[in-house]
């Protein structure tokens, strides 16, 4: 594990994870790859298009809390990132504990999601 990677790595992630960004479809166009895809908590895939306009139109505005994050590189230019996640709502519930990984490319300088992950998992915290 790469601390120095790790720590950038989780601060691209966590910048998804904020309502205000992802409310930001061009914000967030620069975050993901252009070929990027998703398999969701819900085992759901969707394309890039798909996720965009869901964050667009997104209303919830649970917290997302993360942390536990790890990366490693893969091959030059290629990360894994792994985190765990929960949700919580307005009463302070936690919900949607999830187990994440991403795959982050270096693209023209700057890392680009390529592929996340969720994978409901028990309580967690």
């Amino acid at each position: 594990m790469d601390p120095t990677l790790t720590q950038q790595l989780s601060q691209q992630e966590a910048l998804l994870h904020r309502p205000e960004i992802r409310n930001q479809p061009g914000r967030v166009s620069q975050l993901l790859h252009p070929a990027f895809e998703e398999t969701g908590h819900s085992g759901q895939r969707y394309t890039r298009e798909q996720v965009l306009e869901a964050l667009r139109n997104e209303a919830d505005t649970a917290e997302i809390e993360a942390d536990g994050y790890a990366a490693t590189e893969l091959a030059p230019g290629v990360a894994l990132l792994t985190y765990r996640s929960t949700q919580r709502d307005a009463q302070g519930l936690r919900s949607k504990h999830t187990l994440r990984s991403s795959i982050w490319l270096l693209t023209d300088g700057h890392w680009q999601l390529r592929y996340h992950q969720g994978t409901p998992a028990q309580d967690i915290w």
